[in-house]
């Protein structure tokens, strides 16, 4: 239960960005086991850069776009660790959460960029980030961070399948049972489970009629949006699910 209101918290506070798909259970998970701020990492097809909440507001803007879009960071916070003792049960009240000491801004690398130039704002002052080491100085004496980017694996995505079929993706634990559900099956949570490719990958591919589908992942109960798909709508029920079409 406690993974799960992290989860839901986080969901409220980061939203979507770019196309690292930050509602996704993967990256959620992943950013939670981040020590703490540090060098620029490469995450999918984007770069996680992190900040410590100390800093008042932070922001990032890239040589490329010629410094004319300022990302500002977000805070990560996480509940308070369970109450412990006999009286814990008898508690109530809202939770309050807690700093978890990070900040982050997600950015997707475009195609064709092998090296990222940058600035950060920092508290209202430009300056290189404090976590890379690396920098180059331009002909006015500016000093602009540097990252150098591997050619980036495009993430997977529903619409890559063959005419008239969906294909689904989903990367998680090995040896794990995931299944897809939706408009095409009645919203069926066993009918059709992913094979595991390899340790961790599991697809399926279904053939379907043209039209418009919409359908989750069930994984040990719970329902998830497609991290690979960005195309969600909400449901007469209130509940969102993620949305393809096939033609």
């Amino acid at each position: 239960m406690k993974n799960i209101t992290v989860v839901l918290l986080l969901m409220t506070i980061i939203g979507t960005i770019g196309a690292v798909d930050t509602e996704s259970y993967q990256f959620i998970d992943h950013l939670l086991s981040l020590a703490g701020p540090g060098m620029p990492e490469i995450y999918e097809d984007g770069v996680i850069f992190t900040a410590p909440s100390s800093y008042r507001r932070v922001g990032i803007a890239f040589a490329h776009e010629g410094f004319a879009k300022v990302y500002w960071f977000r805070k990560v916070l996480v509940p308070p660790d369970a109450p412990t003792g006999s009286d814990s049960s008898k508690k109530k009240g809202p939770i309050l959460y807690r700093d978890s000491g990070l900040l982050f801004h997600v950015y997707t690398v475009p195609e064709g960029i092998q090296e990222l130039e940058y600035r950060m704002v920092i508290d209202g002052l430009w300056t290189t980030d404090p976590a890379n080491p690396r920098y180059r100085v331009d002909a006015s004496g500016m000093a602009h961070s540097m990252l150098s980017v591997p050619v980036l694996k495009k993430a997977p995505s529903t619409f890559d399948a063959p005419p008239g079929s969906l294909s689904f993706t989903y990367n998680g634990p090995p040896g794990e049972t995931i299944t897809v559900a939706g408009s095409f099956n009645g919203w069926d949570p066993f009918m059709y489970p992913l094979q595991e490719l390899t340790p961790g990958a599991y697809s399926l591919t279904l053939p379907l009629p043209p039209g418009v589908y919409q359908y989750v992942f069930f994984y040990q109960g719970r329902r998830i949006l497609d991290p690979h798909n960005h195309n969600r709508v909400y449901t007469k029920d209130r509940t969102s699910v993620s949305e393809a079409i096939v033609r």
